[in-house]
C-alpha cells in the first residue's frame, strides 16, 4: 500500500509537470556533451522550404509575434513560470560549421577532430541501467499507439524548391570520409554490456538470448485480492430497458429537451426533444421491419444486423436510427462514414460488416447525398464492403405507421442490443456485442456513480457513436431525461473554445471530454472574462487513464481554476470496447482530501513490478487514479501470459472485471471470445477465484490503497523491447514533453514497435512543423532519442519525420496507427528526415564469430578422410589424341557424305600445328573461301565478313605496314584500339604475323571520354605498347581536345591507323621460335577495380582453342553466334581465336548494338539456325527487360529458339540464377530449351575453366544454407528453406583442367563439405602477371602454387575466388559420376564482418527484395562500416523510405547491422563491360564525395 506516493491537489502555479520537468533534466544531463552524430546528407531538392513563417493554432490567423506569446503562455502555463528556457542538445548546430561551408575539406577534418573529443551518449547512464534487464520473453510481434491531438490544419503546401548552392541554412553535404568517421567515433563508445565469449556450432544457437538479471526488481508483495464495487442500488423508478425509458420521457415530458446540436459557427442548429425521438424511433422501427422487401420475404427481421452510417455533424439523425433499431428489436453497428474508397481502416469496417450479415445501412439525406455515387446514381461499393442496401431514416422518407402499431416494449433481456466496432492494433475491426441488459445495467452503474438527475445538461465533445460518448450522450442520457448539447468536430476544429462557451451558456453540469480538447482549449484561451466554469459538478476525461492526460489536466487546471473550476470536478475515467467503463472518479465532497498520484518508477514498471522512485526523479511515470470499481461490478489483476493468474499487490497485470455491465463476445469468434469475455482468474493454487466468468479490459495496471484503480497503459500500446516492457503512450509522452508547443505538429505522434530479428523494436513517427528546418529536425530527434534512452532505458530503433497532416487519420482526426505503420513497412510513409539507431537498440546479434587456432591442414585432411567425405578436387577430360581419334571414328561411321568427313580430316590436321598464324595460312591455302567471320550491324544485316584467304591477306598487309614503321623488335608490344569488328581480328593476326604481341583495348566512348580514356591511356603505358593501332575515327578521337582535358596527348606513343591498307608485297612471315614465347596479353579491370594484364603464351593460347573445341564441338561445318565484348578473358577467345583454330563461322553481334535493337542477337540466333551461342549477363538482362513484353509479336515473326543447344554466359563471378532462370522461362514460348542455358567460368589466372559445352549432363542447382556458408561451410539443404541460397553450377570443366579446392590461408586441400579457394591446373593458364613493377612474390603465389600437404609436387594457380565441388548422381560421356564446381564469389570481394565471411551478392540480393523502387544495389566495408548503396527508380520523395527497410532486411537476413545507406540515382552504381559491380570503384566514388546521392543516412 505504501507504493503510492501521495501528493496533494496543484493548489497554487508552482504545481508542474512532472514529466515534463524530468525530460527537461534529463535533456539538461547532456547539454555539456552534445551528441556527435553526423547529419544525413540530402539532396537540395529533397530539403523542405519553409512553408509557414509562423505557427497558427486552428482556425485562428495570428502575426508572427501572437504565435511567440502563445506558445511562452503555453509553456507558463505548463511550467509555472513566467518564462522557460528549454535546454538544447544540438547535434545539427554542431555540424553546421562544416555543413555550410560546402563540403570543405578542411572543415570537416576540423569537425571529426571537435566530434572525437565530445562523443559520448549517455554511456554510463546506459550501462548503470541496460546490464540486467535484457532477457526475452514470448511476446507479441508489435503494438502500436498514437497521440490523438488531431485537429488538421488549412492546408499548407509542402513545396519542394531546388537550392541554390550559396543558400544559407540549408545543411549541404559535408566530406563524407568526415562524417563517417564521426560515426566510427560515435560507435566506439560503449553502448552495450560485452556479449558472452562464445561459439556455437549450430546456427539456431547464434542470436544471442537476453538472461534475466538477478538483481532485477521482483513483486514482493501478496497475492492481491479482487476488489468488489459498492452494490448497485436499485433505485425504484428505474425504467426495465432503455425503450421503455425512452417511451416514459416521449409521453410523460414530450417537450423536454433532449439534444441540442450546434452547426460549425457555434449556433444551435436544432433542438430534439423527447416526444420527437420517440415518435421519429418509432417511425424507423416500423419502416425497418414492414417497408423493406416484401410481406412474405422481409429484408430486415428482428435480431438481424444493420449498419448505422451518420456524420459527427448529426448526433440526432443518429440517435433516432438508433433507438429505432432498438424498439424494432434490429441490432445497430454504428459506424464510420466512409468518405472515399481509400479511407484508412474503411476496408477493415467492410469486412466486419459482412462477417456480420449486414444488408443494410441507415443513413441521413445530407450524408447519402455526398457519398461517392457511380454514373447510374447508384452508392458505388467499397471496398471490402458487402452489397448495402441505403435506407435514409429522415421522416419525410418514411411512411407512417398505423394508429394500431406499436413497438413492443419488453424487459432488457440477454438478446443483443448493439454491436461498437474496434480497431485491433494490427488494424483489423472486431465487433464487440453488448446485449440489453448489460446496456441496461452499464447505464444504472453510470447513473449512481456520476449521481445524474432527471433533466440534467450535460456538453458532449466525443464521438456518440462509440465508448464514452456513446455511454453518456445517447444511452445514459435518455436514461435519466438529461439535455445533451453536441458539440460537433468541425466547431472544435474552428473555435477549440466552443464547449467551455457551451459550459457557461447552458450552464451545465456535466461535461465529456478529452485531454486533447482541454489542450485545445489552452491553446486558444486568450484571457477571456466572461467564461465562468463554476456551474460544472463534473468533468469526465474520458482518455484520464493515458500518462500523457494528466499534464492536459494539471495545466487546464492551472489556467482555468480563476474560472470558477473546482479542483474535485475532474474526473478522469478508463473504460475498453470489451469492458465499457472500468473506473470513473466521482466527483469529491468539497473540503474532503484529494487521492494521492502514484509517481512510479520507469524501472520497475518495465518489469512489471511498481516502486515508488525514491533514486532520482528523472526516470518516473506520475499516475492519477481512476476511481474505484464501478458499481455492481468485481475487479482483479492478473498476470500478462498466457494463464490469467492473480498478480501480487505490487505488480502490474491486465485489469479484468466481472460484472453484467460488459460486452459479451466478440461477434462470430467463439475462440477469441472465449480468451476475452470468458476468463476464470487463478489463485497460486491453482483454483477458480469465482464461478463468475471476468472480462479482460485490454488496460494495464494495478489496485492501489483504498481499492482505487491506477491504469498504467493499454496491452494495445504495450512493447516487449528485450524482455522488459515499455508502452507506447509513455513514450508519445516523453517525446512530447522535449518541446512540447515548437516542432511536433499538434501533438501528431505515433509510436509502435515492428518485429526485426527476433525482438521488437521501437520506431517513432511524429508530423513536424512546416517551418522547420533541417538543423531544427534532427536536434529535436538527437534529444528525442537522449530523452527516451535516459528516460525508459530503451534504445529507439527509428525515428521518423513526416511533413505535417500526412499521416493516415482515424474518423476523428487521430492518428489511424496500423495504417501508419503498415506504411512504414511497405515504404510508403515518404518521411522527411529518418533516424536509424539499429547499434544501440539491437542486443541479441550473434557474437563476433572468434576464428579457432589454425588446424593444420595435414589434421583437415586426416578428419575428411576419418569422416568419409573426399577431398575436393576434379577434372575434365583428357586432352590426348586419344579423344580425336575417338571422335574421327566416330564422324566417319556417321557422316552423311563424303564432305563431312574430309572437313573432319581437314580439322584434326589443325592439331599438328603449335601457332594460330600458321593454322590461319594453312587455312588459307586449303580452305581459302570458307567463311570465318559474318559482322552484323543492328538492322541484324551482314555489315561485313572475312573468309579465311581474306583475313590472310589483311594480317600481311597490316604485317607490312608494322614492318614499315621501322624496327621493330620482335616480341615489341603493340596496343589495338578497335572497335567490336572485323579490324580488330585482322590486326590481332597482322600482329602475329609481324612477331608483335597484340594486346586488345576497349575504344573510349566519344559521349564519356572524361571517364574511359584514362583506362585506355592506362593500359597503353602499363603494356608499355610501342605503337597504337586503330581506325581513322578513333586516332582523331585520341588527339582531340577533349582527349587534351583528360590526359596528356603528347605522350602517346605513335598511332597508326589501319583503314587504307597499302597493296604491298610483305616481308617473310615471322615465326616464333619457342611455343612458350607470349603470344598476346590480356588486360582487364576486375570487379574490385585493379588493373591486371596476364601473359598467353602460343602453347597456352592453342591449348585453349583446343579445349574449347573439344567440349563445344566445333567444326568448319558449325556456326556460332558471339554476342560478347572482344577486349579480354573468353570473349576476346571466342570472338578472335576460336574460329581461326577450329575453322567454323562465328556470327559476330556487338553488344552495343543491342541498345538500338534488343531483338538483334536473338533474331540472329533464329535467322542463322544457330546451334551454339554466347552472351555476357549484361546482353541476357537487356533481352529480359528489353523484350518481356514483345515475346508475342516476335513468335509472329518467326523468331524461333528451339535449335539452340548451348547458351553460354560468359562471366567472372557466381552464376546469377535468378536472371538465367527469367531469361529461360520468357523464351520458352520462343522454343528455347531451359537445358540450354548455363554458364561459363574464367578469372585472370585461367581465362576459362568451365564451359557447359554440347555433351555432358545438364547443369545442376543445389541449394546450400547461407548461414553456413558465412563460416566457409557447405550444408545442402532443400529448397525454399530458411536462409536457403540457391547455387548453379558454372559448366563442366574444361578438357585438360584440374581443379582441387584448397585453403587460401592455409594452402591444405580442403574437403567436399568446405568452401575454399578454387586452384587450377591446365595448359591454358596464363604464365603470369605483365606488370612494369615485376613483382615477383604476387607472381609465383598467384601462378605457381604448390599444397602444403598431399601432393606437394603439382603446380597449381590460384583463381581467387571460393567455390565448392560437389559429386553428382549424373554421370558424364565416360560413365564417371560428374563433379560439379559451385563458384560463390571473389576472395578479395568477400568482407569480414563479425568474424564471418560475407559475399556481397548475397547482401544486395536481399536488399534489391525489399521495395519495388530500388533497382540495383552495392555493398562495400569502409572501416568496420558496412555500407549499402541503393539505386532509387521513383520519386525523391522515396528516397528515404528506403533507410528503415534496407537496415531491417539486411539484420534480419544477414545478422549485420548497416552503418551508412546511400541513395542514389539510376545508372551511378559503375558496371563493367562484362555486367559486374565496380564495387571498389563505388566506394572511391562515394568517400570523394562523387555520387550526388538524394540521401545518406548515417545509422546511429
Amino acid at each position: 500500500k505504501d507504493n503510492i506516493h501521495s501528493s496533494g491537489p496543484p493548489q497554487n502555479q508552482k504545481q508542474n509537470n512532472v514529466h515534463t520537468e524530468a525530460v527537461q533534466a534529463a535533456l539538461a544531463k547532456h547539454k555539456e556533451r552534445k551528441m556527435a552524430v553526423p547529419m544525413p546528407s540530402k539532396r537540395r531538392s529533397l530539403v523542405v522550404q519553409n512553408s509557414m513563417d509562423a505557427y497558427t493554432p486552428p482556425g485562428k490567423e495570428s502575426s508572427h509575434d501572437g504565435s511567440i506569446s502563445m506558445e511562452h503562455w503555453i509553456s507558463r502555463a505548463i511550467h509555472g513560470t513566467s518564462s522557460t528556457t528549454t535546454t538544447t542538445s544540438s547535434t545539427a548546430s554542431s555540424s553546421s560549421s562544416s555543413t555550410r561551408s560546402g563540403g570543405n575539406g578542411a572543415a570537416a577534418g576540423r569537425l571529426a577532430d571537435v566530434l572525437a573529443q565530445h562523443v559520448y551518449i549517455s554511456a554510463q547512464h546506459r550501462n548503470r541501467h541496460h546490464h540486467h534487464h535484457r532477457h526475452k520473453t514470448g511476446t507479441p510481434n508489435a503494438f502500436s499507439v498514437c497521440l490523438d491531438l488531431p485537429f488538421p490544419d488549412s492546408t499548407e503546401g509542402r513545396s519542394l524548391i531546388k537550392v541554390c548552392l550559396c543558400s544559407t541554412g540549408v545543411p549541404v553535404s559535408s566530406r563524407v570520409s568526415a562524417k563517417i568517421q564521426q560515426l566510427v567515433n560515435t560507435l566506439k563508445r560503449p553502448k552495450r554490456p560485452p556479449l558472452r565469449e562464445f561459439f556455437v556450432d549450430d546456427f539456431e544457437e547464434l542470436l544471442e538470448v537476453q538472461q534475466p538479471d538477478p538483481n532485477q526488481p521482483k513483486a514482493e508483495g501478496a497475492q492481491m485480492v479482487a476488489v468488489q464495487g459498492e452494490k448497485l442500488g436499485v433505485v425504484t423508478n428505474w425504467p426495465p430497458s432503455l425503450e421503455a425509458a425512452l417511451q416514459r420521457w416521449g409521453t410523460i415530458s414530450p417537450k423536454a429537451p433532449c439534444l441540442t446540436t450546434m452547426d460549425t459557427n457555434g449556433k444551435p442548429l436544432y433542438v430534439l426533444t423527447y416526444g420527437k425521438l420517440w415518435s421519429r424511433s418509432v417511425k424507423v422501427a416500423y419502416n425497418l421491419l414492414h417497408k423493406l422487401g416484401t410481406k412474405q420475404e422481409p429484408l430486415v427481421r428482428p435480431g438481424d444486423r444493420v449498419a448505422l452510417v451518420f456524420p459527427n455533424n448529426d448526433p440526432g439523425a443518429f440517435m433516432i436510427a438508433f433507438y429505432g433499431c432498438l424498439l424494432a428489436e434490429v441490432v445497430p453497428v454504428p459506424i464510420e462514414v466512409p468518405l472515399s474508397r481509400k479511407d484508412a481502416g474503411s476496408q477493415q469496417i467492410g469486412f466486419l460488416l459482412g462477417s456480420c450479415g449486414v444488408t443494410v445501412a441507415l443513413t441521413s439525406d445530407a450524408c447519402h447525398k455526398g457519398l461517392p455515387k457511380s454514373p447510374t446514381g447508384e452508392v458505388q461499393q467499397f471496398r471490402g464492403w458487402p452489397k448495402v442496401l441505403w435506407f435514409v431514416t429522415e421522416s419525410k422518407h418514411l411512411s407512417k405507421p398505423p394508429r394500431d402499431w406499436f413497438p413492443y416494449i419488453k424487459e432488457a433481456t440477454q438478446d443483443t442490443a448493439y454491436i461498437e466496432y474496434k480497431t485491433c492494433k494490427d488494424g483489423g475491426v472486431l465487433g464487440v456485442t453488448v446485449t440489453r441488459i448489460a446496456m441496461l445495467t452499464h447505464c444504472q452503474s453510470l447513473t449512481q456513480s456520476c449521481s445524474y438527475t432527471e433533466a440534467e445538461t450535460i456538453v458532449n465533445v466525443l464521438d456518440f457513436k462509440k465508448d464514452v460518448g456513446l455511454w453518456h450522450a445517447v444511452q445514459t442520457s435518455v436514461m435519466n431525461m438529461m439535455h445533451v448539447i453536441s458539440i460537433p468536430y468541425a466547431l472544435m476544429k474552428v473555435n477549440p473554445l466552443s464547449w467551455i462557451q457551451k459550459v457557461c451558456l447552458y450552464k451545465a453540469k456535466v461535461a465529456c471530454v478529452k485531454s486533447r480538447d482541454m489542450h485545445w482549449a489552452l491553446v486558444a484561451h486568450r484571457d477571456q472574462r466572461d467564461i465562468n466554469l463554476s456551474s460544472l459538478r463534473m468533468l469526465v476525461v474520458a482518455d484520464g487513464s493515458n500518462p500523457w492526460s494528466i499534464s492536459s489536466c494539471d495545466a487546464f487546471l492551472n489556467v482555468f481554476q480563476t474560472k470558477g473550476l473546482k479542483p474535485e470536478v475532474i474526473c478522469p475515467c478508463a473504460s475498453s470496447p470489451e469492458a465499457l467503463t472500468v473506473a470513473i472518479q466521482r466527483p469529491l465532497e468539497e473540503g474532503s482530501t484529494p487521492p494521492g498520484r502514484g509517481i512510479l518508477s520507469m524501472q520497475g514498471l518495465s518489469h512489471g513490478v511498481i516502486r515508488v522512485d525514491s533514486e532520482e526523479k528523472l526516470s518516473v511515470l506520475t499516475l492519477q487514479d481512476v476511481g474505484s470499481v464501478m458499481p455492481g461490478g468485481v475487479m482483479c489483476v492478473v498476470k500478462l501470459e498466457s494463464v490469467p493468474q492473480l498478480c501480487k499487490t505490487d505488480e502490474i497485470g491486465e485489469l479484468c472485471v466481472c460484472t453484467v455491465a460488459t460486452g459479451t463476445s466478440y461477434y462470430g469468434l467463439s475462440g477469441m471470445t472465449k480468451n476475452t469475455f470468458e476468463v476464470f482468474p487463478l489463485a497460486n493454487d491453482g483454483s477458480s477465484i469465482s464461478d463468475l466468468p471476468f472480462t479482460r479490459t485490454g488496460l494495464l495496471g494495478f489496485i492501489g490503497p483504498a481499492g482505487l484503480i491506477f491504469v498504467a497503459g493499454k496491452m494495445d500500446g504495450l512493447m516487449v523491447v528485450g524482455g522488459r516492457r515499455h508502452n507506447a503512450d509513455d513514450i508519445v509522452a516523453t517525446a512530447l514533453a522535449v518541446e512540447p508547443m515548437k516542432f511536433v505538429y499538434r501533438g501528431r505522434i505515433a509510436v509502435f514497435s515492428i518485429t526485426v530479428l527476433h525482438d521488437e523494436r521501437i520506431v517513432v513517427v511524429a508530423e513536424q512543423r512546416p517551418d522547420s528546418t533541417e538543423e531544427d529536425s534532427f536536434q529535436w530527434m538527437s534529444r528525442v532519442l537522449q530523452a527516451i534512452d535516459s528516460i525508459h532505458q530503451v534504445g529507439v530503433y527509428c525515428l521518423a519525420l513526416v511533413p505535417s497532416n500526412t499521416l493516415p487519420k482515424t474518423p476523428l482526426g487521430g492518428i489511424h496507427l496500423s495504417e501508419t505503420k503498415q506504411l512504414f513497412l511497405e515504404g510508403a510513409l515518404h518521411p522527411c528526415n529518418v533516424l536509424m539507431c539499429p547499434h544501440t537498440c539491437v542486443i541479441n546479434l550473434p557474437k563476433p564469430r572468434q576464428k579457432q587456432p589454425e588446424i593444420g591442414p595435414a589434421s583437415v585432411m586426416v578428419g575428411n578422410l576419418v569422416s568419409g567425405k573426399r577431398i575436393a578436387q576434379a577434372s575434365g577430360r583428357d586432352l590426348g589424341q586419344i579423344e580425336d581419334n575417338d571422335q574421327a571414328r566416330k564422324v566417319c561411321v556417321e557422316a552423311l557424305d563424303i564432305i563431312s568427313y574430309v572437313m573432319f580430316i581437314i580439322t584434326f590436321l589443325v592439331f599438328q600445328f603449335l601457332f594460330l598464324s600458321e593454322v590461319l595460312q594453312w587455312r588459307a591455302q586449303t580452305t581459302p573461301d570458307h567463311v570465318l567471320y559474318t559482322l552484323l550491324n543492328s538492322r541484324g544485316t551482314i555489315a561485313s565478313s572475312l573468309t579465311c584467304v581474306q583475313l590472310h591477306k589483311r594480317a600481311e598487309k597490316i604485317a607490312a605496314i608494322l614492318a614499315e614503321r621501322g624496327p621493330l623488335q620482335d616480341g615489341d608490344h603493340i596496343a589495338l584500339v578497335y572497335p567490336p569488328g572485323i579490324d580488330l581480328i585482322a590486326a590481332f593476326y597482322g600482329c602475329l604475323y609481324a612477331g608483335c604481341v597484340p594486346i586488345t583495348v576497349r575504344p573510349p566512348h566519344p559521349q564519356n571520354i572524361s571517364t574511359t580514356l584514362p583506362t585506355v591511356k592506362m593500359i597503353v603505358e602499363v603494356s608499355r605498347s610501342v605503337c597504337v593501332m586503330t581506325t581513322q575515327v578513333i586516332s582523331k578521337l585520341l588527339r582531340s581536345k577533349e582527349a587534351s582535358a583528360t590526359v596528356d596527348i603528347r605522350t602517346w606513343p605513335p598511332i597508326m591507323d589501319t583503314d587504307d591498307l597499302p597493296k604491298k608485297k610483305p616481308p617473310l612471315q615471322h615465326k616464333p621460335s619457342n611455343a612458350d614465347t607470349l603470344a598476346y596479353l590480356d588486360f582487364s579491370v576486375s570487379t574490385t577495380g585493379m588493373l591486371a594484364g596476364v601473359k598467353m603464351s602460343h602453347a597456352a593460347t592453342s591449348a585453349f582453342c583446343r579445349s574449347i573445341k573439344l567440349q563445344c564441338e566445333l567444326y568448319p561445318s558449325r556456326e556460332v553466334a558471339i554476342c560478347l565484348d572482344p577486349y579480354c578473358g573468353l570473349g576476346f577467345v571466342l570472338w578472335c581465336l576460336c574460329s581461326v583454330y577450329s575453322g567454323h563461322q562465328s556470327i559476330l553481334i556487338p553488344p552495343s548494338e543491342l541498345e538500338v535493337n534488343p531483338a538483334l542477337w536473338l533474331s540472329a540466333v533464329s535467322q542463322y539456325k544457330v546451334r551454339d551461342t554466347f552472351c555476357s549477363y549484361s546482353v541476357m538482362e537487356l533481352c529480359t527487360k528489353g523484350l518481356g513484353l514483345q515475346t508475342d509479336s516476335l513468335k509472329s515473326r518467326g523468331l524461333d529458339l528451339s535449335r539452340v543447344r548451348t547458351c553460354v554466359v560468359v562471366a567472372e563471378e557466381r552464376p546469377r540464377t535468378a536472371l538465367t532462370q527469367s531469361f529461360s522461362k520468357l523464351f520458352k514460348d520462343l522454343g528455347l530449351h531451359p537445358r540450354a542455358v548455363s554458364t561459363s567460368f574464367g578469372c585472370r589466372v585461367n581465362l576459362a575453366i568451365c564451359l557447359q559445352g554440347t555433351s555432358g549432363p545438364d547443369p545442376t542447382t543445389v541449394y546450400v544454407d547461407m548461414r553456413a556458408l558465412r563460416h566457409d561451410r557447405v550444408r545442402l539443404v532443400e529448397r525454399g528453406s530458411p536462409h536457403s541460397l540457391s547455387l548453379m553450377e558454372s559448366g563442366k570443366i574444361l578438357p585438360g583442367v584440374r581443379i582441387i579446392i584448397a585453403n587460401p590461408e592455409t594452402k591444405g586441400p580442403m574437403g567436399e563439405s568446405h568452401l575454399g579457394e578454387i586452384w587450377v591446373h591446365s595448359g591454358h593458364n596464363a604464365s603470369g602477371y605483365f606488370t612494369v613493377y615485376g613483382d615477383e612474390a604476387l607472381q609465383s603465389d598467384h601462378f605457381s602454387s604448390r599444397l602444403s600437404f598431399g601432393d606437394t609436387q603439382t603446380v597449381w594457380a590460384r583463381t581467387g575466388y571460393l567455390g565448392f565441388l560437389r559429386r553428382t548422381e549424373l554421370t558424364d560421356a565416360s560413365g564417371e559420376r560428374h563433379d560439379a564446381l559451385y563458384v560463390v564469389g571473389a576472395l578479395e570481394e568477400a568482407m569480414e564482418l563479425r568474424g564471418m565471411r560475407y559475399h556481397p551478392i548475397d547482401i544486395e540480393t536481399s536488399v534489391i527484395r525489399t521495395h519495388k523502387s530500388i533497382t540495383e544495389c552495392a555493398v562495400f566495408t569502409w572501416t568496420n562500416l558496412l555500407v549499402v548503396v541503393v539505386e532509387l527508380d521513383g520519386s525523391e520523395q522515396e528516397a528515404l523510405d528506403l533507410v528503415p527497410l534496407v537496415t531491417n532486411v539486411v539484420l534480419e537476413e544477414h545478422y549485420l547491422i548497416v552503418g551508412v545507406v546511400v541513395v542514389v540515382d539510376i545508372g551511378v552504381i559503375p558496371i563493367n563491360s562484362r555486367g559486374e559491380k565496380q564495387r571498389m570503384h563505388l566506394r572511391d566514388g562515394f568517400l570523394a564525395d562523387q555520387l550526388d546521392p538524394i540521401y545518406v543516412a548515417y545509422n546511429m
